[in-house]
């Protein structure tokens, strides 16, 4: 994903690739009867990568796949989701709760536990209700069918308002096509490494699992490692790539790793699209820093700026707090090479304010996605950064999250 533009569309939920089928089902998780708990079958087998959160309290759910995806050496026969419990800093019990659901839905599943992922997000510090849950696996593992991925993004949903799904087409070798189909859940406890958010990217593309793992962390790096909403990193954070291999070798290797990095910008934009309280989105890029890694840190430094972010929110066109985080960044910087841009209009230049119509001003800062370019005139370092405004709403829903 280079300085995103905006992820197309989905009006019609896209279909999974060959080879998976998956169901969603209400375990008892949600008090409103929704959908809480999501199956994703891969009955003859799939290579399979995994990037997880960094966080030192990972949940039960994440060490139990670490060690499976360790132990089956990078294959997988199904991915178990549940949302509304995260079933993170539970101690013991917590554990043994993830290891039954695995261990059920091999049953269901016929396949060893050590081929089965799984994942829960939701509240943190609560057990699951795992006496309904593991009720409910039969009857899902027999429900999951092949065609739209909707029900099982349904089923990961927490906060979310919206569903986020994206596919891709590749051209295969032997003439046919390669589908690349991903589903996400997040919209709030978003920032990178990783960002509280559940990826799922499939395709019917042969790959091994080291190929994949490579593919997948290509992908994960200029996508969900370039958003944030809250700064905060959850306990449950993943994001899992799964390669049936059912549509043969792709025509080019390239074109399948293109289609990763588009289905992940795809999801990793509509996650700032729907966080928590979201009005207007924030999308910094920087060009001309004296290394990558510098670029990376001003774009990061003013996209998570609080003060910026408010400004944002309020369509404010206070471009001195810009300015003010770039300063802070660490970046090297020269104020007299420095250039700032907001909607196409120079604000900042050569040391000095520039001046500019103020009424476009205020229209380029009240835009849905407001897009500030720094241009550090000292390198060729580049890099980008998304994030959106902080709202009152933000406050309100996570205030009052578990009351």
């Amino acid at each position: 994903m280079t300085a995103m533009e905006t992820a197309p569309a989905i009006t019609t939920a896209p279909l999974w690739p060959r080879g998976f089928t998956a169901a969603s089902v209400s375990a008892g998780i949600k008090s409103s009867g929704a959908p809480d708990m999501a199956l994703l079958r891969m009955d003859a087998g799939a290579s399979a990568a995994a990037m997880f959160t960094t966080n030192q309290f990972a949940a039960a759910p994440i060490q139990a796949s670490r060690r499976n995806l360790r132990d089956s050496r990078g294959h997988c026969s199904a991915l178990i989701i549940n949302s509304g419990c995260a079933n993170a800093a539970t101690g013991a019990e917590g554990a043994a709760d993830a290891e039954s659901i695995i261990d059920a839905v091999a049953a269901a599943c016929d396949c060893a536990p050590a081929a089965v992922l799984t994942n829960s997000t939701g509240v943190i510090g609560k057990r699951l209700p795992i006496h309904s849950m593991l009720k409910a696996i039969p009857a899902l593992a027999a429900a999951c069918t092949d065609g739209s991925c909707e029900p099982f993004e349904r089923g990961i949903m927490t906060t979310d308002t919206q569903p986020k799904m994206s596919t891709r087409t590749v051209a295969a070798a032997d003439g046919g096509t390669i589908r690349v189909t991903g589903v996400a859940k997040g919209a709030g406890m978003i920032h990178p490494n990783m960002a509280t958010m559940i990826v799922a990217i499939t395709t019917d593309a042969e790959a091994t699992p080291a190929e994949l793992d490579g593919m997948l962390r290509h992908a994960v790096d200029r996508s969900f490692h370039r958003i944030s909403i809250d700064g905060d990193t959850s306990t449950n954070d993943a994001v899992f790539a799964f390669a049936s291999g059912q549509a043969g070798a792709p025509a080019d290797r390239k074109a399948l790793q293109k289609a990763l990095d588009e289905v992940a910008g795809d999801l990793a934009r509509a996650v700032v699209q729907d966080g928590e309280g979201f009005t207007r989105g924030l999308e910094v890029r920087v060009r001309g820093a004296a290394s990558a890694e510098d670029a990376l840190l001003l774009a990061r430094t003013v996209a998570t700026s609080t003060l910026v972010r408010c400004a944002v929110t309020g369509g404010d066109p206070n471009w001195g707090r810009i300015v003010a985080a770039a300063g802070r960044s660490g970046a090297k910087l020269d104020p007299e090479s420095l250039v700032v841009r907001t909607g196409g209009l120079t604000l900042f230049k050569d040391g000095a304010p520039v001046t500019v119509d103020k009424a476009a001003v205020e229209k380029a800062f009240a835009q849905p996605n407001v897009v500030v370019e720094l241009d550090v005139g000292l390198g060729a370092g580049s890099d980008f950064f998304l994030s959106s405004g902080l709202t009152e709403a933000y406050v309100r829903l996570n205030a009052d999250y578990t009351t």
